[in-house]
């Protein structure tokens, strides 16, 4: 197979993530085209090995497809690394910038964990889970825009959490439907819930208590992010442009009149409206 002609990996790279992971795709739109194909590099990975769960039947054939993924980066992966869009892109951007492997080597790793059906069984579970994968994403991200610092990365860990609990209630409907569980069962449980009541698929007042507490753990790593982002270099701040998102969707998770069960896809244009306004506002504006 023959190289990919490097513009059309890097359109392949865009309309991955923009066919898969739209959210992050709009908010690379507001930053300069170079750093923008990384980012788009860094999001087709993450699209590619969070969508290996969908790809397959059974666990074995996603546990080899991501092995690929990490044979690659730690360079002895066999066959396709020259024909692999993706992957072309994803190296370019390691090089380019000097992003860590580990980082990336780890969040194949954890996202293991979607292949199979065990429960996620507490909040510090969760908490690691997200950290190596939502938060390390918002590391990746900023290490484009700016040299590395353990600011950043305090900054990222806030704004992964923040993103990575939102998204947890925002997939529950699909997650429920699979008999997946990313809900802490540590936190059902403290209120008086199971799995089963998730898998029912219907709201009761033990269940959303627990939702509850994910928003609330939510909010208050948003809350600390935006204020941590009002200190960290100019330069930086478009890294974390999805914050704005994750703003919008914990407003209207928290109403009271939400059904978690009640699947819900925001329209792109609403999408858009909110992080072109958040791009132009201070806290989001790079220098």
């Amino acid at each position: 197979m023959s190289a990919p002609d490097h513009g059309d990996a890097a359109s392949f790279c865009a309309n991955l993530v923009r066919t898969h992971d739209f959210a992050r795709y709009a908010a690379t739109l507001f930053v300069p085209a170079e750093p923008r194909r990384a980012l788009l590099a860094l999001y087709a990975f993450n699209a590619e090995i969070t969508r290996v769960r969908d790809q397959v039947s059974q666990p074995l054939p996603g546990e080899v497809r991501m092995q690929w993924w990490t044979d690659m980066l730690a360079g002895t992966a066999h066959g396709g690394i020259e024909g692999n869009p993706v992957a072309a892109e994803l190296l370019g951007a390691i090089r380019h910038y000097h992003l860590p492997i580990e980082a990336l080597s780890r969040l194949i790793e954890e996202h293991q964990f979607d292949l199979y059906n065990d429960p996620m069984p507490s909040m510090a579970a969760l908490e690691g889970y997200i950290t190596d994968t939502a938060a390390a994403l918002f590391v990746l991200a900023a290490e484009v825009f700016a040299q590395p610092s353990e600011a950043l990365r305090h900054l990222a860990r806030h704004a992964g959490l923040a993103q990575g609990l939102t998204q947890v209630v925002v997939d529950l409907p699909r997650d429920a439907a699979r008999r997946q569980l990313f809900l802490p069962l540590q936190v059902l449980q403290s209120h008086g819930s199971g799995m089963e009541e998730v898998f029912a698929g219907r709201q009761r007042p033990t269940v959303r208590a627990a939702v509850d507490q994910l928003i609330a753990e939510a909010q208050r790593h948003l809350k600390t992010a935006l204020n941590l982002l009002g200190s960290a270099p100019a330069e930086a701040r478009p890294a974390f442009l999805p914050l704005a998102v994750v703003r919008r969707d914990l407003a209207r998770l928290a109403r009271a009149d939400n059904d978690p069960f009640m699947p819900y896809v925001a329209s792109r244009f609403s999408t858009l409206w909110t992080l072109w306004r958040a791009a132009r506002s201070h806290t989001f504006k790079g220098g």
